[in-house]
């Protein structure tokens, strides 16, 4: 490193400051950025305590409710107004042809998209004949709450009508976590001044045909054209540029009406995709509470009313209960789902509702007794951090046969798709808390096996190649640059696998099922690349995309490489240890992948030989093999309006620059930290900082917990700040498309894996070294290992570690180990001699300016704008 870079090495604040950059995205007023007039602090609920029609987006993502099969948008009772109505069903999907501008041989053909199926939310309100409409009444009193301990959304106001009567309405909404395929929904009607005529018209609407509540076709005749810079489409129907954020709007009727069946109170629908032929069966059932209310259903293909009339007296509440079900399939007839709607609805029925909501309550108190963390002293912290794990509970929690999607069941950004988030940032903290949701998201890409197979054979490979994004197993990507070549997904998966196996110790899983996928993603990496040299030689890996989306076919990346390496050696590991420990499966899982004998030799050589990019010159590792001969993207002299990049740059312009979309080198020193020295690690952060733009959600997170780990703590907490609140405070700008699950899970690595220092090492051991902010008091959190969980406590000056369930763990503190006891025994509490190395400041944004390449020539720093324009003056230009 030349003397000039380590003169400026890093860049101190400026004392008092108020306005901070992270990632180069400017936003002021300290760490906690969200109106508490409006959303108070508290530390199991968020509270809206102003309704705010201009931002119905955020809210109705905010305020969804699910539980990893069913998941509802948190829209208003009364149909409007409304940003994007959604009810979702986790793997329910329609297909469409993906129409490419030139076609060639291998390009993903068939696109998935999430399907929005029929909305049972709608509630509407009638007093004295005046309809209850948010946007113009006038509401004396307003609440609504997402209570994070019990599960369920609730909204109290009062309601003045245009006569002066005051009308008291409460509302409340719940999926239920422990019956999979039934939501509970509420509405409580009391006059508080005087008598008046009450309707309440119930309703289930198929959005994809005629929408009574805004009119006409529910799809907008946007096409499915040309691939966007994610090969999805339209980007969302040509609202602005294109956003490969969006989901895509289907312009074609989807669910085609296959029965509808009424009887008293009780409405069920069934249908069938279009394309895809998954079906759907929709069943709701009334129960109404109140003076002389009298109800009238009707039922037609496409919608199901119930209206719910009474003469109401003041302090007499009317109160309409709605219990609905969704029963979704890839094969069975839709007429056999409305009969299992019709069986859940008699069960809950019986039940009652009281049942259900307490059932809620048991399920959470044991989701959170694993895995809640506790921040003391910082109240805005400790809500969001609670409801980002919720969120991840939402999505998770009774997904099963199903992945994780990139927005859980809050919105229909990305598609509803599953990507390699799921296997690196949501994964590793349900091994660690919630160990049978990680293993039904580990079994569900198991399941995809033989279509990973196929589509392997379909790219001239051996073994296995997942899809970059899915729904049904099948690529969907059509832009193949920043979506098939990321092959990574192979390793990703395989690295959440071990972590799985290492943690839980469950081997009959690695032995029935997880053992084909490391063979057969092992295979993959050696067939794929090729080796080079005399002797032993190096195996190179070309034409490939790492995590960074703004680098694309690219030789030898360094992210592909390390964790194809970790793949081909967990592989073998798993093999050689089942034919010692399982020999039974090991034989049959011989016969089943027709594993040769020389085969996993093979994968050894090949992990051995695997080739690391490194620059003497400049002490790092680059990010491919041809990373350096690039210039550098001057992030800071980039105008705030021409971010994201991928939004306002073409892809050839990015391309040829040396600036990341989201941390990829980083990222390889986390998940691989045994393989990076102290200092490797610190000088490739510093590197990679200045020019990692952070428009990925995922990339905050990787950047705190390595800023965390080499020093920097006043940038990791930035960096924590800026995921906890990604979507709280919207920081990028597409809250309304649904929560950033990864980032959600990834809350919970920079706590442990940052802040904490936990670390997985090999062999399964679990080590801490702390990085407690400065300003935090404490951080305490649970983890599961060998099912024994453990409370971590970490203050300055101690880790306190105790056993709250199982027969106890030995870990390591700093490198020495100690043995913690059986539940019940006293904790133990290991001194510590500070939290690491402090760095100020971050590292120098300038430093890769003027850097000598070796052959000479000097690496040059600037903004792509056409020539003769000065981005700056542009920025300053008054806007017209």
């Amino acid at each position: 490193m030349s003397a000039a870079r380590e003169e400026h090495r890093h860049l101190p604040e400026a004392d008092g400051a108020t306005e901070r950059v992270v990632g180069y995205r400017r936003y002021v007023g300290g760490p906690d950025p969200l109106d508490r007039s409006r959303m108070p602090c508290h530390p199991w609920r968020l509270t809206e305590r102003v309704f705010d029609a201009d931002d119905l987006g955020r809210t109705e993502t905010l305020f969804a409710v699910g539980n990893g099969y069913l998941g509802i948008r948190g829209t208003l009772e009364e149909g409007r107004p409304a940003h994007q109505h959604g009810t979702y069903v986790n793997g329910f999907h329609e297909t469409w042809r993906i129409q490419h501008a030139e076609a060639a041989y291998g390009l993903a053909e068939v696109g998935q998209t999430m399907v929005d199926v029929p909305d049972a939310t709608v509630m509407r309100l009638h007093v004295d004949d005046e309809p209850l409409l948010l946007s113009v009444a006038e509401l004396v009193d307003y609440e609504r709450t997402l209570d994070m301990a019990d599960g369920v959304l609730t909204r109290d106001l009062v309601w003045r009508t245009p006569s002066g009567n005051r009308v008291h309405v409460r509302s409340q909404r719940m999926v239920s976590f422990t019956q999979r395929h039934l939501a509970v929904l509420t509405l409580s009607v009391t006059l508080l001044d005087a008598p008046a005529p009450v309707v309440v018209t119930s309703q289930v609407v198929n959005r994809y045909a005629t929408d009574e509540l805004h009119g006409g076709l529910h799809g907008d005749g946007v096409g499915r054209g040309g691939a966007d810079g994610n090969g999805n489409g339209n980007g969302g129907g040509g609202e602005g540029p294109a956003d490969p954020r969006r989901g895509e709007r289907l312009a074609h009727r989807v669910l085609e009406p296959v029965e509808h069946r009424r009887a008293g109170d009780r409405a069920v629908l069934a249908y069938r995709c279009a394309t895809s032929g998954m079906t759907l069966g929709v069943g709701v059932h009334h129960l109404v509470e109140g003076d002389g209310a009298t109800t009238t259903t009707v039922v037609t293909g496409d919608l199901a009313t119930t209206d719910v009339r009474a003469q109401a007296q003041p302090g007499r509440t009317l109160t309409v209960t709605k219990l609905v079900s969704y029963h979704t399939s890839r094969e069975v007839p839709a007429s056999e789902l409305a009969d299992r709607c019709e069986r859940t609805l008699d069960r809950v029925g019986a039940e009652g509702v009281d049942k259900q909501l307490a059932d809620q309550r048991t399920w959470l108190d044991g989701y959170w007794q694993r895995s809640d963390v506790e921040v003391p002293g910082e109240p805005s912290v400790q809500q969001a951090v609670r409801w980002n794990l919720f969120q991840v509970a939402q999505a998770a929690g009774r997904a099963e046969g199903s992945g994780i999607p990139a927005k859980g069941l809050t919105g229909s950004g990305y598609g509803g798709h599953y990507f390699w988030d799921t296997e690196i940032y949501v994964v590793p903290y349900l091994i660690y808390t919630s160990p049978i949701m990680a293993r039904n998201a580990l079994r569900f890409r198991y399941t995809m096996l033989p279509a990973a197979q196929s589509r392997a054979r379909e790219l001239n490979e051996g073994g296995a190649l997942f899809p970059w994004r899915t729904i049904n197993g099948a690529e969907a990507s059509a832009y193949y640059a920043a979506g098939t070549a990321q092959y990574h997904i192979n390793a990703d998966i395989a690295y959440a696998l071990q972590a799985y196996v290492d943690v839980t110790r469950d081997e009959e899983f690695l032995a029935r099922e997880g053992v084909d996928v490391l063979v057969e993603t092992a295979r993959l990496w050696a067939g794929l690349g090729f080796w080079r040299g005399e002797g032993a030689g190096s195996f190179h890996i070309h034409g490939v995309t790492g995590p960074d989306e703004y680098t694309t076919v690219v030789n030898d990346n360094l992210y592909t490489n390390v964790m194809a390496r970790m793949n081909l050696r967990a592989a073998a590991s798993a093999v050689r240890h089942l034919e010692r420990a399982w020999p039974e499966q090991h034989a049959r899982m011989v016969v089943r992948l027709g594993l040769g004998a020389d085969e996993v030799d093979e994968w050894l050589r090949v992990a051995d030989a695997m080739a690391i990019p490194y620059d003497e010159h400049l002490g790092i590792h680059p990010q491919d093999a041809q990373f350096h001969e690039r210039e550098v993207w001057d992030l800071r002299s980039t105008p705030p309006d021409r971010r994201p990049l991928l939004l306002h740059y073409h892809p050839l312009v990015i391309y040829r620059f040396q600036v990341l979309k989201q941390a990829d080198v980083v990222l390889a020193t986390f998940l691989r930290g045994e393989d990076f020295s102290p200092e490797l690690k610190r000088a490739d952060f510093e590197y990679y900082e200045p020019i990692t733009t952070g428009d990925s959600s995922l990339s905050a997170v990787v950047q705190s917990i390595m800023a965390a780990e080499v020093g920097y703590h006043e940038l990791a907490l930035d960096y924590f700040h800026d995921a906890l609140f990604v979507d709280l405070a919207d920081r990028h700008g597409n809250t309304a498309d649904g929560v950033h699950v990864a980032s959600a899970g990834g809350v919970w690595s920079m706590l442990v894996h940052g802040f904490a220092g936990m670390r997985r090492l090999p062999g399964g051991r679990t080590s801490f070294d702390p990085r407690l902010p400065a300003q935090w008091e404490a951080v305490t959190f649970r983890v599961t290992l060998h099912e024994t969980r453990l409370r971590v406590t970490v203050r300055a000056d101690a880790i306190e570690l105790v056993t709250e369930a199982g027969a106890g763990a030995t870990v390591l503190v700093r490198g020495v180990e100690h043995a913690v006891g059986a539940a019940g025994t006293e904790a133990v509490v290991v001194p510590l001699d500070g939290q690491g190395p402090r760095i100020p400041g971050r590292p120098d944004p300038y430093a890769q300016h003027d850097t000598v390449r070796p052959d000479g020539s000097v690496v040059t720093s600037s903004v792509p704008e056409p020539s003769g324009t000065d981005p700056q003056v542009e920025a300053d230009a008054p806007v017209r």
